[in-house]
């Protein structure tokens, strides 16, 4: 198995600990759009007030009422709140010329319980939405007690007309009874008692349909008395301080959200990796050096500082240690990789002249501001001839749009200086592909604006023939001539070669 499948192998396809880091890279969008949410809150706060309000309660009493119910009856009454019967009702009391489709816009019921419907009524001003509300709330009242006294009078003339039909047939029972009896017709005697069992039967049934006729007339009164309003209409307050606080949190917290789900879609679609796990094996190099890519705060500044040193001294050390010219090849932050080559420059001065080769397609190192001591640089043409006396540092761009092929003409051999989530997988691939081409070995790579919480091991430990650690197995120089012959393949030319047998 080659290094690309097992790392294939081990990558998993959704990397959580990339995408917290990414996201987190991020803040900016997230942070700017939970602001903007927060702003936006307040201001349709304090720009949009809501309309006066006015709220009331009725208590609904139902015949059907059982303790079982669902709040079925109480949705009926919600949806008969809502229609022109009602509304007309009402602003025929407000004496009103509203239309009474256009006032079913300004009002909405709410079932609270199974017994209470809540009345919330907008309108101009205050005491026209308690108007409102208390014409809506007798309205519905009056149409609710109407609809029971209409049904329990229906009701009872239902049970009375049964038993006027039942006292009828109890006359016809009576008459073919008459004066017999079982004991003076004993040849009737069958028929005789069939007729006093009907008769019976009847006078029960009669006395019941009294029984139920009075009890719907009796209970209705009840009812009628039970459905009233319960909470006098009353206008609501709104604290400003509070909506506007209200909204804004309901802001911030949509702007919140919607910010981190972009985030999260942009770091999956755009795969930029920021942990240097990643980069070092998207690149086949290892990272030797991190920078930040701006100082921060007063107290961070001078570890900045100091890792910068130590980085410059690094670099000046491995320039020193073979005839080929050196490189700086930046991604993302090329005015961090002229200024560090202007420091390896000055450092390397102490042995002798060193001229700087500016490959960079900006402005940085051409219009510098230039300090006495400062070391010569010169274009990074390929036709520019140099003395041979003369140490050479370049400095270039491995950005899209680079001419590769004078990659070579900076130098043999090269260090990366790559921002953190700037360059796409499939660019680091291109640049790694690219300089294998150019046979230009990749000594490590600078890490810019690192992610201070990563803990990931950026260092390949099957690259030490091109690695700075790997300076120590390398081959004695060839032919007096101060050139280094690496004993294996450039790791990135091996997993290119290894990408190219993947795919046939």
């Amino acid at each position: 198995m080659t290094t690309t499948d097992r790392t294939s192998a081990a990558s998993p396809l959704l990397d959580l600990q990339a995408l917290v880091v990414a996201v987190r890279r991020r803040r900016r969008l997230w942070g700017s759009l939970a602001l903007l949410g927060l702003v936006l809150g307040a201001a349709v706060a304090l720009l949009l007030p809501p309309a006066p309000t006015a709220v009331t309660t009725v208590l609904v009493a139902h015949k059907e009422d059982q303790p079982n119910d669902t709040g079925t009856l109480i949705r009926t009454d919600v949806e008969l709140l809502g229609t022109t019967r009602i509304a007309g009702k009402a602003l025929k009391t407000l004496g009103s010329s509203d239309r009474p489709e256009d006032f079913l816009q300004d009002y909405r019921g709410t079932g609270v319980t199974n017994n209470l419907l809540r009345i919330d009524v907008t309108a101009d001003t205050n005491a026209q939405a308690v108007a409102r509300a208390r014409a809506l709330a007798d309205a519905f009242v009056a149409d609710h007690v109407q609809r029971m006294w209409e049904t329990a009078k229906a009701e009872s003339k239902a049970l009375l007309d049964q038993r006027d039909r039942m006292a009828d047939e109890l006359v016809k029972v009576n008459k073919a009874i008459g004066g017999r009896s079982p004991q003076s017709d004993p040849a009737a005697a069958a028929s005789i008692e069939t007729l006093f069992s009907r008769r019976a039967e009847l006078t029960s049934r009669i006395a019941d349909f009294d029984q139920r006729s009075e009890e719907a007339r009796v209970g209705t009164p009840q009812l009628i008395a039970g459905t009233q309003i319960v909470d006098a209409p009353r206008a609501l307050r709104h604290s400003l301080p509070r909506s506007a606080a209200t909204d804004a949190a309901i802001g911030f917290v949509l702007g919140l959200v919607l910010g981190l789900a972009l985030a999260a879609v942009g770091v999956v679609v755009a795969d930029r990796p920021v942990l240097r796990r990643d980069i070092a094996s998207n690149l086949g190099a290892s990272v030797v050096a991190e920078l930040p890519h701006r100082p921060g705060r007063w107290w961070r500044r001078r570890r900045a500082r100091a890792a910068r040193e130590r980085l410059t001294l690094t670099l000046a050390r491995t320039a020193r240690g073979s005839a080929e010219p050196l490189s700086l090849l930046e991604l993302g932050c090329a005015r961090t990789a002229a200024g560090l080559a202007l420091d390896v420059a000055r450092a390397l001065s102490a042995d002798g002249p060193v001229t700087v080769v500016d490959g960079l397609p900006g402005p940085q190192l051409a219009e510098r501001r230039k300090r006495p001591g400062d070391p010569e640089v010169v274009s990074g043409e390929p036709g520019a001839v140099r003395s041979p006396q003369e140490r050479r540092l370049g400095v270039g761009s491995v950005a899209p749009g680079t001419a590769w092929t004078d990659l070579r003409y900076l130098g043999a051999r090269t260090v990366l200086v790559v921002r953190a989530g700037h360059g796409s997988a499939a660019w680091l691939h291109t640049v790694a592909r690219q300089l294998a081409d150019q046979r230009v070995p990749v000594v490590g790579v600078v890490l810019i604006d690192p992610d201070p919480r990563d803990r990931t091991d950026g260092t390949l430990w099957d690259g030490l023939d091109i690695a700075l650690r790997g300076h120590s197995e390398r081959t004695a120089p060839a032919g007096g001539t101060g050139r280094w012959r690496p004993e294996r393949e450039p790791i990135g030319a091996a997993r290119v070669r290894d990408n190219e047998q993947e795919a046939r």
